[in-house]
């Protein structure tokens, strides 16, 4: 019980914080306070600025021992985003080695991370989507396209 009650109290704290620009946070019901409801603007000069994005940040009960999930309840097309708006970046995965070897272990969650560098990170992955290893095989084809016309396509490898 003592996990719970503490990741309560950590949760409690984040949520009291100054918000982070371009981001607002909430519970989703004041009587459970492992699920959040996020709005975040798009970042000035990238593809989704102007845009207005909520999503759902929901809390494990061993939390900080392992990570929230991040599912945009906006439709979003982006290549670290799957179809059903789940947000794939390396702090939301399990601590420890990866086990497709595309991250270390040094980039994946860590107790240390709070929703403050959750939210950072998300606004860092509108700003700079990674297509080298996409949630959103079509949304990395299409971004890179976007982004470089001019050079060729990539092939991406099917996983």
């Amino acid at each position: 019980m003592f996990v719970k009650e503490h990741a309560e109290q950590l949760m409690m704290e984040d949520l009291c914080k100054k918000p982070v620009d371009g981001f607002s946070a909430g519970l989703v019901d004041e009587n459970n306070v492992f699920d959040w409801s996020v709005s975040i603007m798009g970042p000035p000069d990238t593809l989704y600025e102007g845009g207005f994005f909520s999503a759902i940040m929901s809390f494990p009960q061993n939390y900080p021992i392992s990570p929230p999930t991040v599912r945009f309840t906006t439709e979003v097309w982006h290549p670290n985003v799957y179809p059903d708006g789940k947000v794939c970046i390396s702090i939301l995965h399990p601590p420890g080695d990866d086990p497709n070897g595309y991250e270390l272990a040094t980039e994946r969650w860590s107790p240390v991370h709070t929703v403050e560098s959750i939210v950072l990170s998300i606004i860092s992955m509108l700003s700079s989507p990674n297509d080298e290893s996409p949630a959103n095989i079509d949304a990395a084809v299409t971004t890179i396209a976007v982004i470089a016309p001019s050079e060729p396509p990539m092939l991406l490898p099917l996983i």
